[in-house]
């Protein structure tokens, strides 16, 4: 109890950096600007007790997707408010979800704003994708009686490293949580070392995608559009992955010249970085935010969100971003869930579980660096057949893998008052 106190103590002696930080950041990146109020809790009055799920950014929020269809369906007179962090997450949710949902940026963990954001939105029951863990938010639920739910829990060894540093902040807040839905056994034993008491393993929901009928249509209509072209899409890039993207491309060109390399950047932002490395390289770009045709350009440039499945479905090759540097990499199963060969760096520790299966299943490939990553592309555009089977094993092994959102949903039943 103390050590939160100091805790919720220093973050309010902070509050006018909070503050200050906040407004910079908006200043700097206009999507920040975007109802900034809601991340100190303000925001319209609610009476009709809405499920609240807050999915951090991008990934999150597009595992919580199968999860708020389900509700919907299971409860239809019931709204779902979804919080986020970061813009990119709420674009993703306005893109996806549109109007069916009410949306609200997640206040920082300062007390009072935690306070009065459960005060307004008056949620019946939270859920929290993976691990966001707020001492101050899940003391507030606790007083307020909203009961919270970890959902697709996971918990990285060195995650639990640095959460148990601070063992008496974070523990009373995971004993505090009526359940925590972890991906698997590993990391089930990592909360109840961490303190959690209602620990339950549930599998992976991001395995529980939906049927992508509409992402295989649109990807029709692209590689119409794309006329016979071989097509690479390398997602979800980080800084320094471009430059290596741009390096495996020159390579590859020289046995296949009219190879289209589908270039998407994590970070839409990140647009004129990226542009100014292919101008400098003398490389052809066509951006998709201008709408300009792809024609006979080296790159197509994504600068928009939500449309990743569209260029997986209209791709011969997919290459995870986020995995040839550290940061951790990105999701694969997308890729999967439309039967694409899919290749990956060796930073994958935020899908260390999924990648293990994956390559034990002989579903993807792991590759080093940008010799390797060429190697196997090579390999793959010049015989269509182990591609093909390639793509095959991995949607089978993701259809293997389905029940995690039933077994999630199991839990809920015995939460929504």
């Amino acid at each position: 109890m103390m050590s939160r106190r100091l805790y919720a103590f220093l973050l309010w002696l902070l509050s006018p950096v909070v503050l200050g930080f906040t407004l910079w950041r908006a200043w700097r990146r206009p999507a920040y600007r975007e109802r900034w109020w809601e991340r100190f809790g303000w925001g319209p009055r609610r009476s009709d007790r809405p499920i609240w799920i807050h999915a951090v950014s991008v990934g999150e929020t597009i595992a919580a997707i199968p999860l708020v269809r389900a509700l919907q369906g299971r409860y239809p007179e019931l709204p779902i408010l979804m919080t986020s962090t970061t813009p990119t997450g709420a674009a993703v949710v306005r893109q996806r979800l549109g109007t069916e949902v009410l949306q609200h940026y997640l206040p920082y963990d300062l007390s009072a704003a935690v306070t009065r954001f459960l005060r307004r939105q008056r949620p019946r029951l939270g859920i929290i994708m993976e691990t966001e863990i707020w001492p101050n938010l899940c003391h507030a639920a606790r007083r307020q009686g909203v009961p919270l739910m970890l959902a697709n829990a996971r918990l990285s060894q060195r995650s639990l490293r640095g959460y148990a540093r601070f063992r008496m902040l974070f523990t009373p807040a995971l004993a505090s949580m009526s359940a925590v839905a972890a991906q698997s056994s590993e990391d089930a034993a990592a909360f109840r070392r961490l303190g959690a008491e209602h620990v339950v393993v549930t599998g992976n929901i991001k395995y529980d995608l939906p049927e992508p009928v509409a992402a295989r249509e649109r990807g029709g209509q692209w590689r119409q559009r794309f006329a016979g072209r071989p097509v690479w899409v390398f997602a979800s890039t980080h800084a320094g992955e471009e430059q290596m993207a741009l390096a495996a491309l020159e390579d590859l060109q020289r046995q296949w010249p009219d190879l289209l390399l589908v270039l998407i950047p994590r970070h839409p932002s990140r647009r004129l970085e990226v542009m100014a490395r292919m101008q400098a390289k003398g490389v052809s770009f066509a951006l998709r935010s201008r709408a300009e045709d792809v024609g006979g350009h080296a790159v197509f440039l994504i600068d928009t969100l939500g449309e990743v499945m569209d260029f997986y479905a209209a791709a011969d090759v997919v290459t995870i971003g986020g995995s040839f540097v550290p940061a951790g990499g990105h999701n694969p199963l997308e890729a999967a869930a439309l039967a694409r060969p899919v290749t990956f760096g060796p930073h994958m520790d935020n899908f260390k579980g999924i990648t293990q299966d994956l390559l034990a299943a002989n579903a993807a490939v792991q590759v080093v660096d940008v010799e390797a990553l060429v190697a196997q592309l090579a390999a793959w555009l010049t015989t269509q057949g182990p591609a093909t089977e390639m793509g095959d094993r991995a949607l089978a092994f993701l259809q293997q893998q389905r029940g995690a959102l039933r077994r999630t949903l199991s839990l809920l039943d015995h939460l929504v008052p």
